[in-house]
């Protein structure tokens, strides 16, 4: 019997239903067990007073003048750290994106190695280079570790990556003939620029100053070591009240202002980011990447490179230099024994347990974060898929020390008794990678011409073939990325971890960590020693994501 056009139509929107559900009820179901759950538990276990809330609470804590004054603090410097952030890093996205030099996928790996190194780290690098006894010391007399711009400094070293990769990976997807139609217009290549380029990458440009501005936001082991006594952010102040004070409450409501806080930065930006999208016209990358030509441009690369060299790489030297104080090895070898104390095992074991965690967080991240993004890119999206957008990112904003509580706290009973899973580590990690699959992804497949994908339905593709045809090609890059950024996140997690991790399977943020609170220069050496490890294995992590990426481009490998 033939089927009228109103059936086929219905049948038709019963399957992109179906489709809209099948799509987002995985990082749905995710999100509300191994996010929503324990951080509620945590925050009701502070506010709630022999079963009875107490929501008098939160105006107590807010009248302390020292609460307001981190808050305060903890606005303005996210914000300043931002603009800086962007401003030395959109340059070094340009050239990495328009321009092709020798060493350019080893430049890029090395980029990325500070955004995964744990935050304490980078906060003890820094000191090294700006506090009593630096370098800078050394050189010239000056010290800032008693300063903002410390913190500043640092926060930047630690983004770079974010902007040159977010914003790159679609700068260098952009048709650049449309800005080059504009100039033969008459326009100057500042206007070309300013009217042609920058509306196509605000989005990806939103979505990288977004993921900044809330690690900053919450920025905790470099605002820690930096910032001393006089500088803390709501972090680090709800690390000292459940860790040091014991007062649970006051962390709870402190939980609390950050959510509402973040919450409403996120539903900002994914108003800004719905009212600016657009169809772009996307091409392939290798083609729009070239020699610099005359003094201008060879000039910003030397630029990009001398900031590369003294912002990112010197610390980096720091560490390495640190690591090798001893003679013959000496902190390395010392990593292949077991003290007995705060290890069970000895410290080189670390290394093993974070990449099998990183693989598996990596692998969960990038299924329900790829799930997520292609949900959101539907049209046919309702209300609650286009507001579970502003959701995924919560994960960035909301502390870290909540979530690793939260989880000891909430997944210790059936049916989620996971207190004593090796999957814990895994979950917590991923939580933090998700957000970066999704932000990485979404301008990529939003900028995918939906005729493209109507034409293929059209001739009678189904959902799964118009993806595999259609969406796959133009995105597997931005997958790449995504999954790299995800391994990444996954290496250098540690506000989480750090309460979650077993004593016999430690990672190497916890193991840096656990080092570094610990007197005596072999305790330090060792964990300058991990720290290197760390980055050379996140070097050649990334390395291997280049290498994967040329072999996208190039059909060979």
């Amino acid at each position: 019997m033939d089927l009228t056009r109103t059936e086929v139509a219905v049948r038709k929107d019963r399957r992109g239903s179906a489709a809209r559900f099948g799509l987002i009820a995985l990082p749905v179901a995710f999100f509300a067990a191994f996010f929503a759950y324990p951080v509620a538990a945590i925050v009701a276990r502070g506010l709630k007073v022999d079963g009875a809330w107490r929501f008098g609470r939160i105006g107590e804590v807010l009248a302390q003048s020292d609460v307001r004054h981190v808050l305060w603090f903890t606005t303005w410097q996210a914000f300043v750290s931002t603009a800086l952030t962007l401003l030395i890093a959109l340059p070094g996205a340009y050239v990495f994106a328009r321009f092709d030099f020798r060493g350019k996928q080893v430049l890029r790996a090395a980029v990325t190695v500070p955004f995964v190194l744990p935050t304490v780290v980078v906060g003890t690098a820094f000191l090294a280079l700006v506090g009593r006894g630096g370098l800078l010391d050394e050189l010239w007399g000056v010290r800032l570790d008693t300063t903002v711009w410390a913190i500043l400094l640092a926060h930047v070293f630690f983004n770079y990556a974010v902007v040159v990769r977010t914003v790159g990976g679609l700068w260098a997807q952009l048709d650049p003939r449309q800005e080059e139609a504009a100039r033969m217009l008459g326009a100057s290549p500042w206007k070309a620029w300013r009217q042609v380029t920058l509306p196509a990458l605000g989005p990806a440009v939103a979505a990288a100053a977004l993921m900044v501005f809330l690690f900053t936001f919450t920025s905790f082991g470099v605002v820690q070591i930096l910032g001393g006594p006089t500088f803390s952010t709501l972090e680090v102040e709800i690390y000292r009240q459940t860790s040091e004070i014991f007062d649970l409450s006051t962390a709870a409501v402190l939980t609390l202002i950050q959510f509402v806080a973040v919450g409403a930065i996120l539903a900002l930006h994914a108003w800004t980011v719905r009212r600016r999208e657009t169809a772009l016209r996307l091409v392939d990358a290798s083609v729009t990447a070239r020699r610099p030509r005359g003094a201008g441009q060879w000039a910003l690369l030397g630029g990009v490179l001398l900031t590369i060299v003294v912002l990112l790489l010197l610390p980096l030297a720091v560490l390495v230099q640190r690591s090798l104080d001893a003679p013959g090895f000496g902190y390395y070898r010392a990593l292949t024994r077991a003290d007995g104390g705060v290890f069970l095992v000895p410290p080189i074991e670390a290394i093993g347990n974070s990449l099998e965690y990183a693989v598996a967080a990596t692998v969960i991240a990038v299924v329900i974060g790829g799930l997520a993004a292609v949900a959101l890119t539907r049209r046919d999206a309702g209300r609650f898929v286009r507001g579970f957008d502003a959701l995924l990112m919560l994960p960035l904003g909301v502390s870290a020390v909540t979530v690793g509580f939260g989880f000891l706290i909430a997944l210790d009973e059936p049916p989620l008794d996971l207190r004593s899973s090796w999957i814990l580590v895994p979950l917590a990690q991923a939580l933090v990678g998700v957000p970066f699959v999704v932000r990485t992804m979404l301008p990529v497949l939003r900028a995918v011409d939906v005729r493209l994908r109507e034409a293929a339905s059209v001739l009678g593709a189904s959902p799964w073939r118009v993806w595999r045809e259609v969406d796959l090609p133009m995105v597997r890059r931005a997958l790449l990325i995504a999954a790299g950024f995800a391994f990444a996140v996954s290496l250098g997690e540690f506000g989480a971890t750090v309460f979650i991790a077993r004593p016999d399977n430690p990672t190497l943020p916890v193991a840096v960590a656990r080092l570094l609170g610990r007197p005596g220069d072999l305790n330090y050496g060792q964990a300058m020693a991990l720290s290197t490890i760390l980055m050379v294995v996140c070097a050649v992590a990334l390395l291997v994501l280049e290498r994967l990426r040329t072999a996208d481009r190039t059909g060979e490998f």
